[in-house]
C-alpha cells in the first residue's frame, strides 16, 4: 500500500540462530545443556555459556576455511556437543547434515561424497565407523572432509583421552583436530554471525532414512526451521514454564523434530542422553525433572514394559506437577499402549510427519470435551493423526483425480501436505524435487481417512497395505489388536504371498518377559476383535523387530522373510490353516 517499506526497521529474515541470542539474554544463568549420563563430563551450561561456546565454534569454523553455504557434518549421539553444533554451525553461514549415528562406515561414506562435507565433527564413540568411512572416501579419489573428533565421555568406560595406549593409537590413526581446544583456543567469542541473508538460504541437510546408494538430501531453510520450531513447541505444550526437554529423539532425525531450536526458543533445558533405556529414562525425569520427550511408539513400548528395577515413581499431577508429556511419531502408537503411558504418569500427544516436512507436520490436538470420555475411547481418539501445524495445509485426496476424498472415516486417500515448513528440495536431485513437489502438493504416500471433524488417521503406508481377496487390510488396525494381548510386547504386520488371497496378513510378534503363548492364541485372540479376512494368518516369534535408528520398524525386512516363506500349498475356499513358528 502506498507508504510502507520494507527495511531494516520492519524486516529481518528469520532464522532459528535468534533463539539462542534471546535465550542468552533473557536466561542468561537458566540451565541450557546437562548431560544424562551416569559419568558425563560435561558439567551443566547456561544460555550465556552456551551462546559464548557456539560463537566459538563458528570462528574456528571459519578459520578452518568454513564460508557460507559449505556443508559441515555431524557423526555423534545425543550428547550435548551435538545440541550445540545446530547453533555454531549456522553462525558460521555452514550448513549442518547431522548423519544417522547408526550408519554403516559404506553409508556414511557415500553420504559423506553426496554431502561434499568439508568438515566432520565425530563422536568418539562412533570413531571406528568414522575412520572406515573415510578411508572409503579417500579410496574415491575423493577429498575427505577434516575432522574434528568430539572426546565426549561415555557412559561405560573411561575418558577416551585418558593417555591409554588403545585410545592414542586410535587417535593418531588419521589426522583431527579437537572439539574443545577449538573452543577453548582456536576461536573468539566476539566472532560476528553470518546471519542469512535471505531466510530461504539453507540450514540443513538431512538425508531421508531407508537411504540407499542413491541419496535422498532433504534441505531445510532458516525460516522453515524457524516457524517449525514455534509450532512445534506449541503443540507440545511448552509455553510458559521453561520445558526440560530428555532428548530420547535422536537429534540426526529431522533436527530433533526441529527441537534442538525450540527448546532454545522456551530458554528450556536440554537433557542429553547417549543411549535410550527404560532405566535411563525413569532416572532422568527424577533427578532431572523432565517435562516432556519423545520417540516413536518403540519407546513407549520399552517404558510400558519396564521392569520394577528400571522403574522409579514420576511425581504425580496430584502434587502440584503435569504428567510428563510425550509427543509420539514415527508410527501410530496403540490404544493399549497410550492406556498404559497414562496410567504411569505420561500424557502422550500423536502426530505424523515426514522429514521432507520438518518432522512435525499435524498432531491430534485433544478438545476438553473428550476428558469425560471412558479412557477407551480417549486412547483411540489419541491414536488419531489430527490436523496440521500451524504454516501447513493438508488433505487427504484420491491419488488419481487429487480430489479431496469425503470426511466419512472411510475412504482412503493420500496424505498431501504443502506450506511454509515443506523442504526446499532434495540436494542435487531436480529431477526428484520436481516429481515430490508435482501439481504444488507434496504427496507422502501415506494412505489415511478424514473424520467428520476433520481430523486424518493414518491406515497404513501405500506399500504396507494388505490386499487379501480384494479386500484392503490397515496393518496398523491389525497391529492395535496385537498390542492388545497381555501377552504381547510388539508387533509387526507385514503381507504374505497366498496363492488364493493373493496376501493374507503376517505377524511378527515379540512377547513379553515370561510371556508362554503360541501362536493360535494370538490368532484366536484377534478372532474375537477383527473381521475374519483382518485376522494373521501366519504367526512369527521373534526375539526383537528390526527397527531404524528413530525406532522404526523396518517392515521391508519383514515383508522379505515372509516373502521367504512362500504362498500356502493347500487351497481351502474356507480360508488357509493358520501357521506358527519361532526364528
Amino acid at each position: 500500500m502506498e507508504g510502507t517499506v520494507l527495511c531494516t526497521a520492519n524486516y529481518a529474515p528469520l532464522t532459528p540462530i535468534s533463539f539462542l541470542e534471546r535465550s542468552a539474554l533473557v536466561y542468561p544463568d537458566r540451565p541450557a545443556i546437562v548431560s544424562s549420563g551416569r559419568l558425563g563430563s560435561a558439567p551443566m551450561k547456561s544460555w550465556r555459556e552456551t551462546r559464548r561456546r557456539c560463537l566459538r565454534l563458528a570462528a574456528s569454523l571459519a578459520a578452518l576455511g568454513v564460508a557460507g553455504h559449505d556443508v559441515v557434518a555431524v557423526f555423534a549421539q545425543n550428547i550435548p556437543a551435538m545440541y550445540e553444533l545446530h547453533f555454531g554451525i549456522p553462525m558460521a553461514g555452514a550448513v549442518i547434515c547431522a548423519l544417522n549415528s547408526r550408519l554403516d562406515a559404506t553409508m556414511a561414506s557415500v553420504l559423506l561424497q553426496h554431502s561434499d562435507a568439508k568438515v566432520i565433527f565425530v563422536d568418539y564413540a562412533l570413531l571406528d565407523v568414522a575412520k572406515q568411512a573415510l578411508s572409503l572416501v579417500s579410496k574415491t579419489g575423493a577429498k575427505p572432509p577434516l575432522v574434528v573428533l568430539i572426546k565426549e565421555l561415555l557412559d561405560e568406560s573411561p575418558p577416551p583421552h585418558d593417555g591409554s595406549q588403545a585410545a592414542t593409537a586410535n587417535e593418531k590413526a588419521f589426522h583431527h583436530y579437537e572439539y574443545e581446544a577449538l573452543i577453548s583456543s582456536g576461536g573468539s567469542p566476539d566472532f560476528r554471525i553470518l546471519w542469512p541473508a535471505d531466510e530461504n538460504e539453507p540450514l540443513a541437510l538431512n538425508y531421508t532414512s531407508g537411504t540407499t546408494s542413491r541419496p535422498k538430501g532433504v534441505v531445510y531453510t532458516h525460516r522453515g526451521a524457524y516457524l517449525n520450531s514455534i509450532a512445534t513447541v506449541i503443540m507440545n505444550e511448552m509455553v510458559g514454564t521453561p520445558p526440560v526437554y530428555l532428548w530420547t529423539v535422536p537429534m540426526f532425525h529431522c533436527n530433533g523434530w526441529c527441537l534442538v531450536w525450540g527448546v532454545a526458543a522456551t530458554g528450556g533445558t536440554n537433557v542429553c542422553l547417549r543411549k535410550v533405556t527404560a532405566a535411563a529414562v525413569f532416572d532422568s525425569i527424577a533427578r532431572h525433572g523432565v517435562t516432556h520427550m519423545g520417540g516413536a511408539p518403540t519407546v513407549l513400548s520399552m517404558i510400558v514394559n519396564a521392569t520394577a528395577e528400571e522403574r522409579r515413581p514420576l511425581p504425580l499431577p496430584a502434587r502440584g506437577r503435569r504428567p510428563v508429556i510425550v509427543k509420539a511419531g514415527g508410527a501410530p502408537p496403540p490404544p493399549q499402549v497410550l492406556l498404559r503411558m497414562e496410567a504411569l504418569g505420561f500424557l502422550v500427544i500423536h502426530g505424523y510427519g515426514m522429514t521432507e516436512t520438518y518432522g512435525p507436520a499435524t498432531f491430534c490436538a485433544w478438545k476438553p470435551e473428550w476428558d469425560a470420555l471412558p479412557p477407551e475411547q480417549r486412547a483411540s481418539l489419541r491414536t488419531r493423526q489430527g490436523l496440521q501445524l500451524l504454516g501447513l495445509e493438508v488433505d487427504v485426496k484420491d491419488p488419481v483425480t487429487m480430489g479431496s476424498v469425503p470426511a466419512d472415516g472411510r475412504t482412503l486417500g493420500e496424505v498431501v501436505l504443502r506450506g511454509n515448513t515443506v523442504m526446499s528440495g532434495y540436494y542435487k536431485d531436480p529431477a526428484a524435487t520436481a516429481e515430490a513437489l508435482a501439481g504444488g502438493w507434496l504427496r507422502s504416500g501415506d494412505l489415511a481417512v478424514r473424520h467428520g471433524d476433520g481430523y486424518i488417521k493414518i491406515m497404513d503406508r501405500s506399500k504396507d497395505i494388505i490386499i487379501s481377496g480384494g479386500e484392503n487390510i490397515s496393518t496398523i488396525e491389525v497391529e492395535a489388536a496385537l498390542f492388545a494381548h497381555p501377552a504381547v510386547a510388539e508387533a509387526a504386520v507385514v503381507a504374505r504371498p497366498d496363492e488364493y488371497w493373493g496376501e493374507t496378513p503376517c505377524a511378527f510378534v515379540t512377547l513379553r518377559d515370561g510371556a508362554d503363548v503360541v501362536g493360535e492364541d494370538v490368532i484366536a485372540f484377534c478372532r474375537a476383535r477383527l473381521p475374519r479376512y483382518m485376522v494373521p494368518r501366519t504367526v512369527v516369534f521373534v526375539p526383537e523387530l528390526p527397527k531404524t535408528a528413530t525406532g522404526k520398524v523396518q517392515k521391508v525386512l519383514l515383508r522379505n522373510q515372509a516373502k521367504a516363506m512362500g504362498s500356502k500349498s493347500k487351497l481351502l475356499r474356507g480360508g488357509s490353516a493358520p501357521t506358527t513358528s519361532k526364528l
